[in-house]
């Protein structure tokens, strides 16, 4: 597994298993694998599950000023996948009022 991955890759993964996309976000960005673990915890998800949610509710819900900003995020990212990935966790927090 490479360090970068596309969104895609991380949803795929996720899909695999929701430990291999831990222990990729883990290696990425501990803070976020750590704020991600107990967001979903608290909502009785897995990791895999609450990143499709919240890719869900991104996709549902983004105006177009919130996918410009996702879009130059990624563009200016070393790692767009963990960029998006991040965004879009961020959007769903946002939407439930958890940020």
């Amino acid at each position: 597994m490479t360090n970068t991955l596309q969104l895609g890759d991380l949803l795929a993964l996720g899909r695999r298993s929701s430990a291999e996309l831990g222990v990729w976000l883990n290696a990425h960005d501990p803070v976020l694998a750590a704020r991600m673990r107990d967001e979903a915890g608290r909502r009785d998800e897995s990791l895999s599950e609450f990143v499709r949610v919240a890719v869900a509710d991104f996709l549902a819900e983004a105006d177009e000023e919130t996918w410009a900003s996702l879009v130059s995020a990624i563009r200016d990212a070393p790692d767009p996948g963990a960029a998006c990935l991040a965004r879009m966790t961020a959007f769903r927090l946002q939407l439930e009022g958890s940020a």
